[in-house]
């Protein structure tokens, strides 16, 4: 069974989704597991390409855009591409694609913007609706 991981930034600004991006990549890689990064479109994922390279300077996080070599176990794409693996979808777009399902575990950080929020919410009841093992971490609970 899949299992959905939704974090809830407290800020509203989008750039703390690439920084909470890092940090999470670094402990999923941790893990041995890939990751798959889907962002909306193309400038969304090479914009994201750019902050994770100046995100932490104390962190590395290997990544390249979908396609590109050499490979790496973070890929960033946009639009129905998708990676030959099927373990780590990370959502960075507004409606999360049908392919994401067919993951091991589909993640979604949200930003306090109404946008977000209501697709996050779409997002989460399909999720639902599929049986999904939904988890939910409250970011903004933490001190």
């Amino acid at each position: 069974m899949s299992r959905a991981d939704y974090y809830i930034l407290p800020d509203s600004d989008p750039d703390s989704r690439a920084a909470f991006l890092c940090r999470l990549c670094d402990k999923i890689l941790g893990l041995g597991l890939r990751v798959f990064i889907s962002t909306e479109h193309e400038t969304d994922a090479r914009r994201l390409d750019q902050q994770l390279w100046s995100a932490r300077p104390e962190s590395f996080v290997p990544h390249v855009l979908l396609g590109n070599t050499p490979e790496s176990p973070i890929e960033i794409g946009w639009g129905e591409q998708l990676p030959d693996h099927r373990q780590v979808f990370v959502n960075l777009s507004a409606k999360l694609p049908d392919a994401a399902f067919d993951f091991e575990r589909i993640v979604e950080i949200v930003v306090q913007t109404p946008e977000v929020l209501a697709a996050t919410r779409d997002n989460y009841a399909r999720c639902r609706d599929r049986g999904i093992e939904l988890h939910r971490t409250d970011m903004r609970q933490r001190g």
